[in-house]
């Protein structure tokens, strides 16, 4: 999945958090204009205007369940974001 726009909506909708692939989440996170630098193997991504980080560690490929939670949780709190 490369479309964006549906990889926000089902991020956003909670229906699929361990089907998400954790280099597209980090795409994803780019184009909403978050920052990232890299830790090991931890990439952590900030955006001015947004509190806190957001630390992601791939698990075979896809992202954390947890993680995609966080994001969720962040695209809510500070969202709408536009891509």
């Amino acid at each position: 999945m490369t479309n964006y726009k549906e990889l926000l909506s089902l991020i956003l909708s909670g229906r699929s958090d361990a089907n998400i692939r954790y280099d597209e989440l980090c795409h994803l996170l780019r184009r909403l204009g978050f920052e990232d630098r890299t830790r090991g193997s931890h990439r952590i991504f900030a955006k001015a205007g947004v509190d806190g980080q957001i630390n992601l560690q791939p698990h075979g490929g896809m992202a954390k369940n947890y993680q995609v939670r966080q994001v969720r949780k962040v695209l809510i709190d500070y969202g709408p974001f536009e891509i």
